[in-house]
């Protein structure tokens, strides 16, 4: 164990470590200068309310990240690993269904008495584990492009979750697990002949769930608010004061920043005219404050880290730390993309946070695990270049 611990700090990936840190705690200034007004106005708290919770957050994000960067990432392809994760996935999103509470109009929150959790998310990084383990066992045993040996538990679990997170419905969710999954299975060591067979079958799976639905209980899924969204994303200036109302001023907001912005809290757009602040929309009252040194710094940092885990995972020649480090990047990177995306108008609006700087207690935690046990990969991944 001594030995271990030495290993470690001699190859801990301290830019990892300290873009993580960094990230996380400029989340925390943003939150707090983005929530002040809203905190007070539309919920009656104080004004320190949402970063006092974020702290909290943190306070259990950050030991979960030192447990996953100390846990060695080998033991995620053993089989009771896995079932775990899977039971853990599985118990979050059936019971979501049965005690979850309504948000936003997607039932995606179970309340606990102390704190919500939000299965989604943990599912988004379960999965990374589950696959990356399934997928490096079968590359070892040779039968990775052997689809009738390999094909069935991973397509079923894939389908599996899909369909619960779409039931809620969270289709921002469903949108990254299903790429997210797919990103694994594509850093698997699979031939592309064979990747695109199971790419089919996966999406043939989900379809078959999901299509039904759509079909004859599309007013379920496709709620006036949804539709709204969808409506807004085309020209959100059609219902300024409705639907694209946090569209439209967050452009404002956006516009009005600058090179330097207005100042930190000095935003005029968190003060009533862009719904919730402090979450999804949270880089828009970064640009209006901090202006586009704001935003480089926040996208820079999230594109270090993406950039780093997809790095080690061309490099290495582990293929569960290949499979883990894109899964995790391309989870950072894809999440990002969807947040501003439909911060700008890219794409329409999910609801989806922005990683490490948003605000969100399930979603850091889950993160911060997610970017301890890339840590790990790289210090391994170190570790075994210095040997050859």
């Amino acid at each position: 164990m001594k030995q271990y611990f030495k290993k470690y700090i001699r190859n801990f990936d301290y830019p990892l470590f300290f873009v993580y840190v960094a990230l996380a705690l400029f989340g925390l200034v943003m939150i707090y200068s983005s929530s002040m007004a809203w905190s007070v106005n539309r919920y009656g708290r104080p004004e320190d309310y949402f970063f006092d919770q974020q702290v909290t957050n943190l306070a259990i994000a950050f030991p979960a990240f030192l447990i996953a960067s100390f846990f060695p990432y080998k033991h995620f392809s053993r089989k009771g690993v896995m079932m775990t994760v899977l039971g853990v996935i599985f118990t979050g999103l059936i019971l979501v269904h049965f005690f979850g509470y309504d948000a936003n109009g997607a039932k995606s929150w179970i309340y606990l008495g102390f704190a919500s959790i939000q299965p989604s998310e943990i599912a988004k990084v379960g999965l990374i584990f589950y696959l990356a383990g399934v997928f490096s066992n079968k590359y070892r045993k040779g039968t990775i492009n052997k689809l009738n040996e390999s094909v069935g538990p991973p397509v079923i679990v894939i389908a599996g979750v899909l369909a619960l997170v779409f039931f809620e419905p969270d289709l921002g969710s469903m949108m990254i697990i299903g790429a997210v999954g797919l990103s694994v299975i594509a850093a698997s060591g699979i031939n592309f002949k064979s990747f695109l067979k199971l790419a089919t079958i996966v999406i043939a799976a989900v379809s078959a769930f999901i299509v039904p639905v759509m079909i004859f209980a599309s007013d379920l899924i496709f709620t006036e608010k949804r539709l709204g969204r969808i409506q807004s994303f085309f020209n959100p200036f059609e219902d300024e004061l409705g639907f694209g109302m946090q569209i439209v001023n967050g452009y404002l907001a956006i516009g009005s920043g600058g090179l330097s912005g207005l100042g930190l809290g000095q935003s005029v757009q968190k003060l009533g005219y862009i719904p919730e602040p402090h979450t999804d929309f949270i880089m828009s009252i970064i640009a209006e404050e901090l202006g586009v040194l704001g935003v480089l710094f926040a996208i820079g940092g999230l594109a270090f880290i993406v950039l780093r885990g997809l790095g080690i995972a061309m490099t290495t020649q582990d293929p569960l730390a290949r499979m883990l480090a894109a899964g995790i990047a391309s989870m950072i990177g894809i999440q990002s993309f969807v947040n501003l995306g439909g911060m700008t108008g890219i794409i329409p609006l999910t609801g989806v946070t922005l990683p490490f700087i948003s605000y969100g207690g399930t979603s850091v935690i889950l993160l911060s695990l997610a970017m301890g046990v890339l840590l790990n990969v790289s210090m391994f991944h170190k570790i075994n270049k210095t040997k050859k």
